[in-house]
């Protein structure tokens, strides 16, 4: 069963999500309640699925990825297996980082990385254009990067 989310849920997974490294303690401090009661309701948080993992943001670029590109993709038949087919070939590709579902003229919006325009160029024809269901791919190279979130909005 999930829970309705009160202001102190909010404020923990408000906190967690900008210092993911915080401890139950310090949480507990900040939110001026005990630790026993942030410590159940963060594991509560856990249970229902409102917390789906902890990661570090790494820096593409300190770590070679100097290449980001947006590409969309349309599939050669709008059907299940074709769909299916291309989810799971898109989810070995190791440079995709993101692949959405989308609206409008494409199917799959997907979020690229690589190290050199070469090398994103020989990801486009011997990877991604080498999915049988890929019909036609459209990419958009990031310039520069204005803002990235990765917090959410939860008031």
């Amino acid at each position: 069963m999930t829970h309705k989310l009160d202001r102190t849920d909010l404020r923990i997974l408000d906190a967690l999500q900008t210092e993911g490294r915080i401890s139950n303690v310090e949480l507990a401090e900040r939110l001026n309640l005990s630790p026993t009661p942030v410590a159940r309701r963060w594991r509560r948080l856990e249970r229902e699925g409102y917390l789906t993992g902890y990661s570090a943001r790494i820096d593409a670029a300190r770590v070679g990825l100097t290449v980001t590109s947006y590409v969309s993709v349309r599939l050669r038949a709008n059907d299940w297996r074709t769909a299916s087919a291309f989810e799971d070939g898109v989810k070995t590709l190791p440079n995709v980082i993101e692949c959405c579902v989308v609206s409008g003229s494409s199917d799959y919006l997907l979020r690229v990385v690589a190290a050199s325009l070469e090398d994103y160029e020989q990801f486009l024809k011997r990877e991604l254009a080498g999915l049988e269901a890929v019909a036609s791919i459209d990419s958009t190279i990031v310039l520069s990067q204005v803002i990235e979130r990765t917090e959410l909005p939860l008031g």
